[in-house]
């Protein structure tokens, strides 16, 4: 046991000994898998990170815990055939349903309406086009968890007696308010004066939606202004953890089948959506980039390993008569094979913990100048210094299989 010990301490020795001789060979060998190892760094943490925007954008946008039920809703894309008879069988929720969910949904938290419509804006001449107008009940501000940075959100009494109040978001402050309160102003929507109560924080952003682009108005004044509209009434629904979501949803989707009357197989006549189910959609497209873009980066590796497998070659060239001075002395075919296969795979172990130290440098770079988090997550760095360690090995293996199969009295006299 002892002896086996001595010789691996011994090729480590030699093999570290070998890399310090050439240094700036070395170090010019190992750029290849430098650049790979932190390129799949590098990714690993691009994709997690991106999740956890994303992820942190749909919370600030739509809240946590909170699902939405309405005519047509649905995360993802719908093949034509079934968006053809949902369209058709589909019904619009009405406030009488809405209220018997408020009233019977046990394992929600809140449950409360939404009524959009669109429309331009016009304050002393300068014009906003394209506002949306959100009616919505008085607890809406827990549902979206909506943070109110100034005065604060439409009461239980606003919204019972259609209040002309309003809760502007941040693009309509900027646009008509900059640089003072907006706190007890008027804004005017279709020519009806609205009293500012309320500054909502500015939020996340999806592509395609901008929501701070809004104006929020009690969902029965809302009724009043705009009628029910094309979109009509939205019932949204909160859990009250993420342990109960699931059961708080699947108890307002049975809730409300029973009040239209709906039994057995017959499928729901409503759309029901949540933000748990946008989460899962991102990261299916994340993980769908990785699938494509991580194979493509550890091809890096590979060329890499090519290289170090050339330079070992060079190495056995130059090392011959080392080669031939100890298996004169005894060493075996399979020592020798060792001994370099051990000096090719240190050489890409350290190229890999190089490479590891520079993809946290970058992704520290690129967390400070694009406000994204981006985390060195455990899975990719054992990924990429594993494969590094074995390219070496692998990239070894001719190389010390040459220098195994020397005879020792040629490679004496070459020497």
């Amino acid at each position: 046991m002892s002896a086996l010990t001595s010789f691996y301490f011994d090729a480590f020795r030699i093999s570290v000994s070998s890399i310090l001789e050439h240094k700036l060979r070395a170090f010019l060998t190992l750029i290849g898998i430098i650049i790979g190892v932190a390129a799949v760094v590098v990714v690993g943490a691009s994709i997690s990170g991106l999740n956890s925007y994303v992820s942190k954008e749909i919370s600030k946008v739509l809240g946590t815990n909170h699902f939405m039920i309405a005519r047509m809703a649905f995360s993802g894309r719908m093949e034509d055939d079934a968006f053809e008879r949902a369209n058709r069988r589909n019904k619009k929720p009405t406030w009488d349903e809405y209220e018997y969910l408020s009233q019977n949904c046990k394992n929600c938290s809140a449950v409360g309406a939404q009524m959009f419509n669109s429309t331009d804006l016009n304050e002393n001449g300068v014009e906003m086009p394209s506002v949306t107008v959100n009616g919505v009940s008085s607890n809406f501000e827990i549902i979206e968890d909506k943070v109110i940075i100034e005065g604060r959100f439409i009461s239980v009494d606003e919204e019972l007696r259609s209040a002309k109040v309003c809760v502007i978001a941040d693009d309509v402050r900027e646009k008509y308010f900059n640089g003072i309160s907006p706190i007890g102003k008027t804004i005017k929507v279709r020519g009806i004066p609205l009293n500012i109560v309320g500054l909502e924080d500015k939020r996340g952003q999806l592509p395609g939606s901008s929501f701070n682009r809004a104006i929020y108005i009690p969902v029965t004044l809302h009724a009043q202004i705009f009628g029910n509209g094309p979109n009509g009434l939205q019932i949204h629904g909160k859990g009250s953890s993420p342990e109960t979501f699931d059961i708080a949803i699947e108890e307002a989707r049975t809730l409300l089948r029973n009040k239209r009357g709906l039994v057995g197989s017959e499928e729901d006549n409503f759309g029901l959506v949540n933000t748990k189910e946008l989460g899962g959609q991102i990261d299916q497209f994340t993980n769908s980039i990785a699938v494509v873009v991580v194979p493509i980066t550890l091809i890096t590796l590979i060329v890499g390993g090519i290289v170090v497998m050339n330079i070992m070659l060079v190495s056995v060239t130059e090392r011959t008569f080392e080669v031939g001075l100890r298996k004169a002395m005894g060493a075996t075919r399979k020592q020798i094979l060792l001994q370099f296969l051990i000096e090719s795979a240190l050489l890409c172990a350290v190229g890999g913990i190089f490479g590891l130290f520079l993809a946290i440098g970058v992704t520290l770079i690129i967390t400070l100048a694009a406000g994204i988090t981006m985390t060195v997550t455990i899975t990719y760095v054992v990924l990429s210094v594993a494969v590094s360690s074995i390219i070496g090995i692998v990239a070894g293996i001719y190389p010390a299989w040459k220098a195994a199969r020397l005879d020792p009295i040629v490679a004496l006299t070459k020497g």
